[in-house]
């Protein structure tokens, strides 16, 4: 996910928090990760307690996170879910 958010691989974590998480204010949250999406239902945003990810309609994607190694562990997060059963 360095160079490129797979969509595919964003949407299937996004449905698995949905799935198998538990309802939290606004959204679900599973294994330290918390997806909602806006009102409209076209952004979709994944978030922890340090990275939030919005992505959006046409895959327009935004990372926000202070430190490299933050990300690299929202990363291992979402493959985690991703492959959860």
């Amino acid at each position: 996910m360095k160079n490129e958010v797979d969509s595919r691989f964003i949407l299937n974590v996004f449905e698995k928090i949905r799935e198998k998480g538990e309802t939290v204010d606004g959204g679900h949250l599973f294994q330290g990760v918390k997806a909602y999406t806006d009102h409209d239902g076209y952004t979709v945003f994944l978030e922890d307690a340090l990275v939030n990810l919005r992505f959006g309609f046409h895959n327009q994607y935004h990372f926000d996170y202070e430190k490299p190694e933050h990300l690299e562990q929202f990363e291992k997060k979402l493959k985690a879910i991703s492959q959860a059963e």
